[in-house]
Protein backbone atom coordinates (compact mmCIF):
# COMPACT_ATOMS: atom_id res chain seq x y z
CA UNK A 1 0.00 0.00 0.00
CA UNK A 2 1.26 3.21 -1.26
CA UNK A 3 0.66 6.86 0.42
CA UNK A 4 -1.98 8.76 -1.14
CA UNK A 5 -2.05 12.71 -2.04
CA UNK A 6 -4.29 14.79 -0.64
CA UNK A 7 -6.30 14.83 -3.81
CA UNK A 8 -6.05 11.29 -3.76
CA UNK A 9 -7.62 10.64 -0.07
CA UNK A 10 -9.90 13.13 -0.68
CA UNK A 11 -11.67 11.88 -3.81
CA UNK A 12 -11.16 8.06 -1.99
CA UNK A 13 -13.29 9.37 0.38
CA UNK A 14 -16.03 10.24 -2.05
CA UNK A 15 -16.05 7.11 -4.29
CA UNK A 16 -16.67 5.52 -0.36
CA UNK A 17 -19.29 7.64 0.62
CA UNK A 18 -20.85 7.75 -2.84
CA UNK A 19 -20.79 3.88 -2.94
CA UNK A 20 -21.92 3.59 0.76
CA UNK A 21 -25.36 5.25 -0.74
CA UNK A 22 -26.16 3.30 -3.46
CA UNK A 23 -24.21 -0.04 -3.80
CA UNK A 24 -22.90 0.88 -7.67
CA UNK A 25 -19.70 1.38 -8.78
CA UNK A 26 -18.92 4.67 -9.12
CA UNK A 27 -17.18 6.75 -12.22
CA UNK A 28 -15.46 9.67 -12.83
CA UNK A 29 -18.61 12.03 -14.57
CA UNK A 30 -20.66 10.83 -11.73
CA UNK A 31 -18.37 12.36 -9.01
CA UNK A 32 -18.27 15.29 -10.93
CA UNK A 33 -21.49 15.90 -11.05
CA UNK A 34 -22.81 14.68 -7.44
CA UNK A 35 -20.22 16.74 -5.66
CA UNK A 36 -19.81 19.45 -8.20
CA UNK A 37 -15.82 19.15 -7.86
CA UNK A 38 -14.01 21.62 -9.54
CA UNK A 39 -11.77 19.34 -11.43
CA UNK A 40 -12.00 17.54 -14.53
CA UNK A 41 -13.61 14.10 -15.58
CA UNK A 42 -10.04 13.34 -17.20
CA UNK A 43 -8.31 14.55 -13.66
CA UNK A 44 -10.96 12.32 -11.54
CA UNK A 45 -10.31 9.09 -13.75
CA UNK A 46 -6.23 9.52 -13.82
CA UNK A 47 -6.59 9.87 -9.95
CA UNK A 48 -9.53 6.57 -9.80
CA UNK A 49 -6.34 4.93 -12.02
CA UNK A 50 -3.67 5.74 -9.33
CA UNK A 51 -5.96 4.60 -6.44
CA UNK A 52 -6.58 1.40 -8.14
CA UNK A 53 -3.32 0.26 -9.07
CA UNK A 54 -2.32 1.30 -5.17
CA UNK A 55 -5.23 -1.24 -4.58
CA UNK A 56 -7.49 1.03 -2.92
CA UNK A 57 -10.36 0.69 -5.51
CA UNK A 58 -11.09 -2.09 -8.13
CA UNK A 59 -12.86 -2.07 -11.43
CA UNK A 60 -15.73 -5.08 -11.49
CA UNK A 61 -15.25 -4.65 -15.33
CA UNK A 62 -13.48 -2.71 -17.99
CA UNK A 63 -16.77 0.12 -18.66
CA UNK A 64 -17.60 -0.27 -14.80
CA UNK A 65 -16.78 2.59 -12.46
CA UNK A 66 -14.93 1.96 -8.88
CA UNK A 67 -15.79 0.30 -5.92
CA UNK A 68 -13.69 0.89 -2.64
CA UNK A 69 -11.56 -2.81 -1.77
CA UNK A 70 -10.82 -3.76 1.73
CA UNK A 71 -7.64 -2.12 2.03
CA UNK A 72 -9.52 0.89 0.73
CA UNK A 73 -12.13 0.56 3.44
CA UNK A 74 -9.45 0.58 5.92
CA UNK A 75 -7.96 3.48 4.75
CA UNK A 76 -11.31 5.38 4.88
CA UNK A 77 -12.24 4.16 8.40
CA UNK A 78 -8.15 4.95 9.63
CA UNK A 79 -7.53 8.35 8.59
CA UNK A 80 -10.98 9.93 7.43
CA UNK A 81 -13.90 9.02 10.26
CA UNK A 82 -12.46 7.02 13.36
CA UNK A 83 -12.07 9.73 15.32
CA UNK A 84 -15.43 11.15 13.75
CA UNK A 85 -18.33 12.40 16.43
CA UNK A 86 -21.57 11.54 16.84
CA UNK A 87 -24.14 14.43 15.67
CA UNK A 88 -25.62 16.32 18.97
CA UNK A 89 -29.51 15.44 18.07
CA UNK A 90 -28.74 11.84 17.47
CA UNK A 91 -26.74 11.67 21.09
CA UNK A 92 -29.73 13.50 22.46
CA UNK A 93 -32.03 10.67 21.49
CA UNK A 94 -30.14 8.29 22.37
CA UNK A 95 -29.40 9.50 25.80
CA UNK A 96 -33.03 10.35 26.04
CA UNK A 97 -34.59 6.67 25.61
CA UNK A 98 -31.88 5.41 27.86
CA UNK A 99 -32.77 8.35 30.49
CA UNK A 100 -36.21 6.59 30.82
CA UNK A 101 -35.35 3.17 30.98
CA UNK A 102 -32.17 3.99 33.64
CA UNK A 103 -33.47 2.55 37.02
CA UNK A 104 -34.84 -0.96 34.48
CA UNK A 105 -31.35 -2.74 34.68
CA UNK A 106 -32.41 -5.49 32.63
CA UNK A 107 -34.16 -3.22 29.82
CA UNK A 108 -30.54 -2.10 29.57
CA UNK A 109 -29.50 -4.44 26.59
CA UNK A 110 -32.37 -4.95 24.52
CA UNK A 111 -32.74 -1.42 24.19
CA UNK A 112 -29.00 -0.62 23.19
CA UNK A 113 -29.56 -3.56 20.86
CA UNK A 114 -32.53 -2.27 19.72
CA UNK A 115 -30.78 1.41 19.24
CA UNK A 116 -27.36 0.46 17.77
CA UNK A 117 -30.02 -1.86 14.89
CA UNK A 118 -31.94 1.31 14.33
CA UNK A 119 -29.10 3.73 14.31
CA UNK A 120 -26.80 1.94 11.85
CA UNK A 121 -30.04 0.30 9.87
CA UNK A 122 -28.07 -2.55 10.35
CA UNK A 123 -27.51 -5.90 12.87
CA UNK A 124 -26.50 -4.84 16.43
CA UNK A 125 -25.03 -7.54 18.77
CA UNK A 126 -24.47 -6.66 22.73
CA UNK A 127 -23.34 -8.88 25.67
CA UNK A 128 -24.08 -7.80 29.07
CA UNK A 129 -21.64 -6.89 31.29
CA UNK A 130 -19.56 -9.68 32.99
CA UNK A 131 -17.94 -9.58 35.90
CA UNK A 132 -13.68 -10.13 35.19
CA UNK A 133 -14.39 -13.05 38.47
CA UNK A 134 -17.32 -14.07 39.41
CA UNK A 135 -18.11 -12.64 42.57
CA UNK A 136 -21.34 -13.55 44.92
CA UNK A 137 -24.33 -10.90 45.62
CA UNK A 138 -27.56 -12.97 46.17
CA UNK A 139 -28.96 -16.25 46.91
CA UNK A 140 -32.78 -17.33 47.03
CA UNK A 141 -34.00 -20.86 47.52
CA UNK A 142 -37.96 -21.08 46.42
CA UNK A 143 -39.51 -24.19 47.30
CA UNK A 144 -42.05 -25.20 44.15
CA UNK A 145 -43.64 -28.51 44.76
CA UNK A 146 -42.44 -31.61 46.55
CA UNK A 147 -38.23 -31.73 46.91
CA UNK A 148 -37.99 -29.33 44.00
CA UNK A 149 -36.42 -25.96 44.71
CA UNK A 150 -35.65 -23.05 42.35
CA UNK A 151 -32.02 -21.83 43.09
CA UNK A 152 -31.69 -18.27 42.07
CA UNK A 153 -28.01 -16.73 42.10
CA UNK A 154 -26.97 -13.03 41.50
CA UNK A 155 -23.40 -12.18 41.07
CA UNK A 156 -22.09 -8.61 41.36
CA UNK A 157 -22.34 -7.07 37.79
CA UNK A 158 -25.76 -8.35 37.81
CA UNK A 159 -25.40 -12.06 36.01
CA UNK A 160 -28.50 -14.19 37.15
CA UNK A 161 -28.62 -18.06 37.14
CA UNK A 162 -31.35 -19.84 37.70
CA UNK A 163 -31.17 -23.82 38.39
CA UNK A 164 -33.97 -25.86 39.57
CA UNK A 165 -32.82 -28.75 42.27
CA UNK A 166 -34.57 -31.61 43.30
CA UNK A 167 -33.64 -31.98 47.30
CA UNK A 168 -33.38 -35.85 49.15
CA UNK A 169 -36.09 -34.78 50.78
CA UNK A 170 -38.87 -32.17 51.04
CA UNK A 171 -37.71 -28.86 52.65
CA UNK A 172 -40.30 -26.15 54.08
CA UNK A 173 -40.10 -22.36 52.60
CA UNK A 174 -38.92 -20.81 56.31
CA UNK A 175 -36.16 -23.56 56.45
CA UNK A 176 -35.11 -22.40 52.51
CA UNK A 177 -35.11 -19.16 53.58
CA UNK A 178 -32.79 -19.10 56.36
CA UNK A 179 -30.23 -21.49 54.62
CA UNK A 180 -29.91 -18.58 51.96
CA UNK A 181 -30.04 -15.92 54.53
CA UNK A 182 -27.02 -17.79 56.33
CA UNK A 183 -25.17 -18.20 53.54
CA UNK A 184 -25.88 -14.60 52.25
CA UNK A 185 -24.36 -13.64 55.33
CA UNK A 186 -21.09 -14.97 54.84
CA UNK A 187 -20.33 -15.41 51.26
CA UNK A 188 -21.67 -11.83 50.34
CA UNK A 189 -19.22 -9.99 47.62
CA UNK A 190 -16.38 -13.25 47.86
CA UNK A 191 -14.87 -14.61 44.72
CA UNK A 192 -14.99 -18.07 43.99
CA UNK A 193 -12.09 -18.91 45.64
CA UNK A 194 -12.61 -16.72 49.10
CA UNK A 195 -16.17 -19.21 48.57
CA UNK A 196 -14.12 -22.21 48.69
CA UNK A 197 -11.37 -21.08 51.49
CA UNK A 198 -14.61 -20.92 53.88
CA UNK A 199 -14.11 -24.65 54.37
CA UNK A 200 -17.40 -27.12 54.74
CA UNK A 201 -20.84 -26.68 56.30
CA UNK A 202 -22.19 -28.08 59.13
CA UNK A 203 -25.54 -28.03 58.00
CA UNK A 204 -26.43 -30.24 54.95
CA UNK A 205 -28.63 -28.54 53.43
CA UNK A 206 -26.39 -25.44 53.12
CA UNK A 207 -23.57 -28.23 52.27
CA UNK A 208 -25.25 -28.94 49.11
CA UNK A 209 -26.18 -25.80 48.02
CA UNK A 210 -22.62 -24.48 48.67
CA UNK A 211 -21.26 -27.31 46.19
CA UNK A 212 -24.02 -25.97 43.31
CA UNK A 213 -23.31 -22.19 43.94
CA UNK A 214 -19.67 -22.75 43.71
CA UNK A 215 -20.49 -24.84 40.22
CA UNK A 216 -22.08 -21.89 39.24
CA UNK A 217 -19.52 -19.05 39.64
CA UNK A 218 -16.59 -21.45 38.40
CA UNK A 219 -18.92 -21.34 35.08
CA UNK A 220 -18.96 -17.56 35.03
CA UNK A 221 -15.44 -17.16 35.68
CA UNK A 222 -14.61 -19.56 32.58
CA UNK A 223 -17.16 -17.42 30.27
CA UNK A 224 -15.98 -15.09 27.98
CA UNK A 225 -19.28 -12.85 27.88
CA UNK A 226 -22.66 -12.73 29.38
CA UNK A 227 -25.91 -13.03 27.76
CA UNK A 228 -25.97 -12.31 23.97
CA UNK A 229 -28.47 -9.76 22.89
CA UNK A 230 -28.99 -9.59 19.07
CA UNK A 231 -30.94 -7.19 16.89
CA UNK A 232 -31.77 -6.02 13.33
CA UNK A 233 -30.53 -8.65 11.21
CA UNK A 234 -33.53 -8.34 8.63
CA UNK A 235 -31.63 -4.65 8.19
CA UNK A 236 -28.77 -6.65 7.10
CA UNK A 237 -30.92 -9.42 4.38
CA UNK A 238 -32.59 -6.63 2.71
CA UNK A 239 -29.12 -5.07 1.41
CA UNK A 240 -28.34 -4.99 -2.21
CA UNK A 241 -25.00 -7.49 -1.33
CA UNK A 242 -26.85 -9.82 0.25
CA UNK A 243 -30.16 -10.58 -1.84
CA UNK A 244 -30.36 -13.84 -2.51
CA UNK A 245 -26.71 -14.57 -1.47
CA UNK A 246 -24.17 -17.23 0.22
CA UNK A 247 -22.71 -14.40 1.98
CA UNK A 248 -25.40 -13.27 3.81
CA UNK A 249 -26.06 -16.90 5.19
CA UNK A 250 -22.21 -17.29 5.79
CA UNK A 251 -22.61 -14.17 7.81
CA UNK A 252 -26.11 -15.23 9.48
CA UNK A 253 -24.39 -17.87 10.37
CA UNK A 254 -21.56 -16.28 13.06
CA UNK A 255 -24.42 -15.07 15.01
CA UNK A 256 -26.48 -18.11 15.17
CA UNK A 257 -23.36 -19.72 16.54
CA UNK A 258 -22.20 -18.64 19.82
CA UNK A 259 -19.02 -20.19 19.57
CA UNK A 260 -17.80 -18.85 16.17
CA UNK A 261 -19.83 -15.25 17.64
CA UNK A 262 -17.60 -16.05 21.26
CA UNK A 263 -14.23 -16.44 18.89
CA UNK A 264 -15.30 -13.36 16.87
CA UNK A 265 -15.26 -11.23 20.07
CA UNK A 266 -12.44 -12.92 22.33
CA UNK A 267 -9.70 -12.41 19.68
CA UNK A 268 -11.10 -9.22 18.41
CA UNK A 269 -11.72 -7.25 21.44
CA UNK A 270 -9.62 -9.65 24.41
CA UNK A 271 -7.03 -7.11 24.72
CA UNK A 272 -8.84 -3.54 24.00
CA UNK A 273 -9.14 -1.07 26.14
CA UNK A 274 -13.05 0.13 27.53
CA UNK A 275 -14.44 2.81 24.69
CA UNK A 276 -11.81 1.56 22.55
CA UNK A 277 -13.60 0.47 18.68
CA UNK A 278 -12.16 -1.81 16.69
CA UNK A 279 -13.18 -2.49 13.02
CA UNK A 280 -13.08 -5.98 11.53
CA UNK A 281 -13.55 -5.60 7.33
CA UNK A 282 -13.64 -8.55 5.48
CA UNK A 283 -13.08 -10.71 7.93
CA UNK A 284 -9.35 -9.38 8.15
CA UNK A 285 -8.25 -13.28 6.81
CA UNK A 286 -9.28 -14.91 9.96
CA UNK A 287 -13.85 -15.66 9.27
CA UNK A 288 -14.45 -16.65 5.93
CA UNK A 289 -17.94 -15.68 7.00
CA UNK A 290 -17.48 -12.19 7.58
CA UNK A 291 -15.91 -11.41 3.74
CA UNK A 292 -18.21 -9.37 2.60
CA UNK A 293 -18.94 -8.01 5.97
CA UNK A 294 -17.85 -5.44 7.98
CA UNK A 295 -17.98 -5.25 12.21
CA UNK A 296 -17.13 -2.31 14.25
CA UNK A 297 -16.90 -3.35 18.29
CA UNK A 298 -16.27 -1.41 22.06
CA UNK A 299 -15.84 -2.68 24.52
CA UNK A 300 -17.72 -0.92 28.18
CA UNK A 301 -17.73 -1.07 31.40
CA UNK A 302 -15.58 -0.76 34.10
CA UNK A 303 -11.98 -2.19 33.99
CA UNK A 304 -10.90 -4.94 36.20
CA UNK A 305 -14.90 -5.22 37.55
CA UNK A 306 -17.80 -5.93 34.64
CA UNK A 307 -17.48 -5.06 31.08
CA UNK A 308 -19.29 -6.28 28.04
CA UNK A 309 -19.04 -6.12 24.47
CA UNK A 310 -21.01 -3.98 21.92
CA UNK A 311 -21.56 -3.63 18.53
CA UNK A 312 -22.74 -2.97 14.84
CA UNK A 313 -22.70 -5.59 11.98
CA UNK A 314 -23.29 -5.05 8.06
CA UNK A 315 -22.21 -5.40 4.54
CA UNK A 316 -18.57 -3.99 4.01
CA UNK A 317 -20.17 -0.42 2.50
CA UNK A 318 -21.43 -0.02 5.81
CA UNK A 319 -22.13 3.93 6.82
CA UNK A 320 -18.63 4.07 8.60
CA UNK A 321 -19.20 8.08 9.30
CA UNK A 322 -22.26 7.29 11.45
CA UNK A 323 -21.74 3.77 12.86
CA UNK A 324 -18.22 4.22 14.56
CA UNK A 325 -19.62 6.88 16.53
CA UNK A 326 -22.65 5.69 17.32
CA UNK A 327 -20.95 2.51 18.60
CA UNK A 328 -18.23 4.79 20.78
CA UNK A 329 -20.69 7.00 21.97
CA UNK A 330 -23.19 3.79 23.37
CA UNK A 331 -20.02 2.28 24.83
CA UNK A 332 -19.60 5.74 26.67
CA UNK A 333 -23.32 6.03 27.83
CA UNK A 334 -23.14 2.48 28.74
CA UNK A 335 -19.87 2.71 30.95
CA UNK A 336 -21.59 5.26 32.45
CA UNK A 337 -24.68 3.12 33.71
CA UNK A 338 -22.67 0.00 34.76
CA UNK A 339 -20.39 2.74 37.40
CA UNK A 340 -23.62 4.33 38.59
CA UNK A 341 -25.13 0.86 39.61
CA UNK A 342 -21.97 -0.88 41.14
CA UNK A 343 -21.69 2.15 42.97
CA UNK A 344 -24.94 1.58 43.83
CA UNK A 345 -24.70 -1.70 44.70
CA UNK A 346 -21.30 -1.01 46.84
CA UNK A 347 -23.17 1.93 49.01
CA UNK A 348 -26.30 -0.87 50.08
CA UNK A 349 -23.43 -3.16 51.16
Amino acid sequence: MTDLTERQRFILNLVVRAYTETAQPVGSKNLVEKYHLDLSSATIRNELAALTESGYLRQPHTSAGRVPTEEGYRYFVTHVVYQADLPSAARDTISHQFYQARQDVEQWMPLAASILAHQSRAASLITAPHAERARYKHLELISTQGRQVLMVLVLTGGEVSQQLLTLAEPVLQPQLSAAADRLNGICAAKTTEEIAALGPRSDALEKDILTLVLQEMNRGDQRVSGEIYLDGLTNVLSEPEFLESDDARRAIRLFEERSLLQDLLTRTMGNSSVGGVQVVIGGEGKWEELKQCSVVLARYGIPGQATGTLGVFGPMRMPYTRTIPTVRFMADLLSGLVSETMAGEENEQ
